[in-house]
């Protein structure tokens, strides 16, 4: 099984962490204006952030500069007076400095709390909107990587990285500024670690992408086996593998352990390479500005201040490839969350749509012809009619277009060409909202929600009384199980109803239905896979359910549908054969020879 690679980041969050290649952005502005669209609503604190943004940069260069006044006014001549005033004010300069600063990231929080809090209300709104064709051409990893991985980065750089970006930039062209007005001579050698940072930064990236790089890949790769082994623990140990699947674990994780060593230990280097610089740096100002000094052309309090500038020299530095990069990831994340905002909703092409009246239950095919891509048809002239109340089993191999003429009917595509009618109504014309309200679907995977059974069966009709949930649970052959569970109607099912068979979740899926009550009603292999005598409970449950309302059903036993009104038999999209059983049974045709091929297959497993 090919698995994909999983995603890792940097323990820890390691600020020396080396920037990995930025995610590419295809439209800058676009994505910019949508960002932009959610923080224009917070306008004015928005103002009040930046504005402590300046203040605190400021505030933080002005502290250094402040020491070497002090060095020089005081120190240097023995003249003491004022100092408790100029204490008093470096005192409050660092103060404002913390204050600006909580003050800011306060605000900060908030508004990218609130913004990434609508963000993903109207994505997972929009979701919910979109046709189920989106959701059939996507992975649901990648639908739900939009949902979570991307905005989180979002927010992530909304919380932190877009002040410190501005507060980076701010701090590294203040403290160039100052210092040329200082001493251009002193600026000049402080400068000369930027290029050797950038060499030694390089040199460090080059050997440590290509570790973390396989680092992910074999976090990927271990991931991938670890879910493997789980979801097929059942046939591990039907097989006694443990012990293989031990030693396969193993020689991933020792490779995992290996890249990441190396990756480490050379993204290790880059703190080392910083503090090295630092010093460098600052060696190299003390010795100049003392030889400055000695010859009065700087002061003793300049050289302080270089020294304390020099020692945050390369943290804006740093902090920019590091902001920037997250900054990039951020847009790109963004830009896949707007992405899927500009699909086109379901409701756009209803603006001339009707609400659909109560529905009798009159169903006509006329023409209709459907592909799901442009390469071939999928149904193709298709033409039946049903009449209110019957019973319609459709009957082909697989990939014959069953369960495309499901589809098509409740409008989760759209029909080519042709006509679908309802009651005479062409349903292009009605609502899907309005249509589907009306119809009821059991299905082959019934699939329940995390919660109480009673609120699963709600499910079917929100406002149905307790008691009309537990009616419909009698009739759907439920009650008798639910009352057996430790807190009955109460018990709470697992993601997906785990912690039940798989016959009691369709029957909680017939009870659902017939809570819901449906003119139309779509069984989709509603008994597949389910024992001898669950399927009479349910065969039982659905000849309640499908009485006296119109029924779709699709079936592979074909025992199950021999009371079927019409069977329709399907062959390539088209419709091959039409009657009820015993009119196909002496055609003597597809039906019949699929007949007799599965009651006699039945009739051996049985002997």
């Amino acid at each position: 099984m090919q698995r994909q690679p999983g995603r890792m980041g940097p323990p820890g969050g390691n600020r020396h962490m080396p920037p990995s290649k930025p995610p590419s952005v295809k439209n800058w502005g676009k994505t910019l204006a949508g960002i932009w669209s959610y923080l224009s609503n917070y306008k004015g604190l928005l103002a009040l952030i930046l504005l402590m943004v300046l203040l605190s940069s400021g505030l933080g260069l002005l502290g250094p500069y402040l020491v070497g006044v002090s060095v020089d006014r005081f120190i240097g001549t023995t003249e003491y007076s004022g100092l408790i005033m100029l204490i008093v004010l470096l005192g409050l300069v660092y103060l404002g400095h913390s204050a600006s600063t909580w003050l800011q990231n306060f605000w900060m929080i908030g508004i990218a709390q609130r913004t990434i809090y609508q963000m993903r209300t109207d994505l997972f709104r929009h979701l919910q909107r979109l046709p189920l064709s989106f959701f059939n051409k996507r992975q649901h990893g990648e639908i739900m990587s939009r949902l979570t991985n991307d905005i989180e980065n979002v927010s992530q750089t909304l919380n932190s990285s877009f002040i410190q970006l501005f507060s980076s930039v701010l701090t590294f062209v203040g403290m160039i500024t100052i210092m040329i007005l200082l001493s251009p001579l002193l600026t000049l050698i402080t400068l000369t670690i930027v290029p050797l940072m950038f060499l030694g930064m390089k040199w460090i990236t080059s050997r440590t992408s290509k570790y973390f790089k396989e680092q992910q890949r074999n976090l990927g790769e271990m991931n991938g086996f670890v879910e493997e082994t789980f979801s097929g623990q059942r046939v591990i140990k039907s097989y006694s593998q443990e012990a293989k699947v031990v030693e396969e674990f193993k020689e991933r994780n020792a490779r995992l352990k290996q890249s990441g060593y190396w990756a480490q230990v050379y993204s290790g280097f880059i703190p080392k390479l910083m503090n090295t610089l630092n010093n460098f740096s600052f060696t190299m100002i003390a010795a100049a500005g003392g030889l400055l000094a000695i010859n009065d052309l700087i002061t003793v309090g300049v050289i302080v201040t270089f020294a304390e500038y020099a020692r945050q020299f390369t943290r804006p530095l740093n902090d920019l490839a590091n902001q920037f990069n997250t900054f990039l990831s951020a847009v790109a994340g963004a830009e896949r969350v707007f992405e899927v905002m500009e699909e086109p909703e379901e409701e756009l092409d209803e603006r001339e749509a009707k609400e659909m009246p109560a529905i009798r239950g009159e169903i006509e095919f006329s023409q209709v012809s459907f592909s799901y891509t442009k390469e071939g048809q999928q149904i193709s002239e298709l033409s039946f009619h049903v009449k209110p109340g019957e019973m319609v089993a459709l009957v082909g191999a697989t990939g014959a277009g069953k369960s495309t003429v499901i589809q098509l009917l409740s409008r989760f595509y759209e029909i080519d060409s042709g006509r679908i009618l309802i009651d005479g109504h062409n349903i292009q014309q009605i609502k899907r909202q309005s249509l589907r309200s009306q119809m009821g679907f059991v299905l082959q995977d019934s699939f329940l929600f995390q919660g109480s059974i009673r609120e699963n069966i709600r499910y079917g009709r929100l406002d149905a009384t307790d008691e009309e949930i537990e009616q419909a649970a009698r009739l759907a052959n439920a009650h008798s199980f639910i009352m057996k569970l430790p807190q009955q109607y109460e018990t709470l099912l697992d993601q997906d109803g785990s912690g039940i068979s798989q016959g009691q979740k369709q029957l909680l899926s017939i009870a659902r239905a017939i809570l819901a009550d449906p003119a139309i009603l779509i069984l989709d292999e509603a008994t597949s896979s389910i024992d001898t005598i669950t399927e009479l409970k349910i065969q039982e449950a659905l000849g309640r359910l499908m009485k006296d309302r119109t029924s779709i059903v699709i079936a592979h036993r074909l025992n199950t549908i021999q009371k079927a009104d019409q069977i329709l038999v399907l062959e390539d999209g088209r419709l091959l054969e039409k009657g009820n059983h015993e009119e196909l049974i002496r055609q003597k045709g597809f039906y019949y020879g699929l007949y007799h091929s599965q009651f006699k297959s039945e009739a051996a497993a049985q002997a």
